[in-house]
C-alpha cells in the first residue's frame, strides 16, 4: 500500500435506514458499483432525534460502508441518492491502518478499484 494517500485510507460510512430492505438495496447498488467492499447491516436500533422542533423515536437499521478515502465522497452520494430519508445521515468515519487487519484493509483497497 502506498502509505499517507487517500488510495490506502479506509473510511466506514455511518448510516441508519428505516428498514432493513431499504438498507440491503443502497448495499448492493453500493458494493456492486465497487463504491463499497462490504456493507454491514446490523439489526434494529431505537434513534431519538429532534427534527423540526419534536423529539422523535423511531426504530431504524444501521449499516456501515467500508470504502476507500478516494470513494467516500461518490459512495456518499449513492446513499443519500437511495435513501428515502430528507435529511439521511451519511457520516464518513476514518480507520486506522494501526491495529487493523493489514490484508483486509488491502481487500478493501481491491474490492473498489484501488491498488493492493
Amino acid at each position: 500500500m502506498k502509505r499517507g494517500s487517500d488510495v490506502d485510507k479506509i473510511v466506514l460510512i455511518y448510516t441508519t435506514w428505516p428498514n432493513a430492505e431499504t438498507a440491503e438495496r443502497a448495499a448492493e447498488a453500493a458494493v456492486d458499483a465497487r463504491l463499497a467492499a462490504c456493507v454491514n447491516i446490523l439489526g434494529p436500533s431505537r434513534s431519538i432525534y429532534r427534527w423540526r422542533g419534536q423529539v422523535e423515536r423511531v426504530d431504524e437499521t444501521v449499516a456501515l460502508f467500508k470504502t476507500t478515502a478516494l470513494r467516500a465522497a461518490a459512495l456518499s452520494k449513492l446513499i443519500i441518492e437511495q435513501h428515502p430519508y430528507e435529511t439521511p445521515a451519511a457520516i464518513c468515519l476514518n480507520a486506522e491502518n494501526t491495529g487493523s487487519n493489514a490484508e483486509y484493509l488491502r481487500w478493501v483497497i481491491g474490492e473498489t478499484g484501488g491498488t493492493s
